[in-house]
């Protein structure tokens, strides 16, 4: 999945938690949002500017659903529940332990989650049970 295709997806279904998401999808969205609140971030310190950090914190805000949502998702195509996104709370261990469970491959075929996201074609955006 590009990260174009990835991006859409995930905006695409912002409060989906259902479902399961490719590593290609998670990982793109994460690289580009992080992207875009380190931007912000370095223009809110390097200028001092309260619109700046207003932005920062809108941006923020916004990006947070639906990375928790495909987060969740990317947990499910390795079986897991989404309740393991809390393990990310954990001090000092939470983000090496997420980073771990988001980077390891998904299961082949379908799962209690649904099929394979693998399974559509690539630039398809996947489909979703409601």
């Amino acid at each position: 999945m590009s990260l174009v295709d990835s991006v859409r997806s995930v905006l695409s279904h912002y409060a989906t938690f259902s479902g399961r998401a490719r590593r290609s999808e998670y990982w793109w969205f994460v690289l580009v949002g992080g992207a875009v609140v380190g931007i912000f971030y370095a223009l809110a310190v390097g200028t001092g500017s309260t619109l700046y950090a207003v932005l920062l914190a809108v941006v923020a805000l916004a990006l947070a659903v639906p990375t928790w949502a495909v987060t969740v998702r990317r947990l499910h195509d390795t079986d897991k529940s989404g309740w393991f996104l809390f393990l990310g709370f954990i001090p000092f261990a939470g983000d090496f332990i997420m980073i771990g469970l988001c980077a390891v491959a998904g299961t082949d075929g379908p799962n209690r989650f649904g099929p394979s996201p693998k399974a559509a074609p690539v630039g398809a955006v996947p489909a979703y049970r409601a």
